[in-house]
């Protein structure tokens, strides 16, 4: 499976969390033949959980796994400090970003760590998040820990 058809789960993702009235982040945890393990959007609205962002909800659908080295964390945004912790704490050993241009989180760090980080520069997850942005800043803000 190759990184678009991956990035194509999280983005369906991102889709429901948008028609639930969330946030428009998605993403999902392969394995790197492209094994599903879990996928899963960002909650934080929909559940009143502020822990709740699309990569812990795809990493908790996932269960348990002995290695994380050998997965690919897919997600339509760059990782903000939070999720790019989980990424760095399980050691897993990719990411596939779908845009960082409506933010720009940790992906940079996770790549000097030695995580093999690509940033697709999608212009549908660009298009997506940055409407949503622009119809719901303050929302947003309280997404990214930002005082209005």
């Amino acid at each position: 499976m190759n990184p678009r058809e991956m990035l194509a789960t999280a983005v369906a993702e991102a889709r429901a969390g948008l028609a639930e009235g969330g946030v428009p982040i998605g993403a999902a945890l392969f394995t790197r033949d492209g094994k599903l393990l879990g996928r899963g959007h960002n909650r934080r609205v929909q559940w009143d959980d502020p822990a709740i962002h699309a990569e812990t909800d795809a990493f908790r659908a996932a269960g348990r796994q002995r290695d994380y080295r050998d997965t690919v964390m897919v997600t339509t945004l760059s990782p903000c400090w939070y999720c790019s912790g989980l990424v760095r704490q399980f050691n897993i050993g990719a990411v596939i970003i779908g845009e960082a241009s409506n933010f720009h989180g940790g992906h940079d760090w996770l790549a000097e760590l030695g995580v093999e980080v690509a940033v697709l520069d999608d212009p549908d997850c660009t298009a997506m998040l940055g409407s949503f942005i622009e119809a719901n800043p303050a929302l947003w803000h309280e997404d990214i820990g930002v005082a209005d």
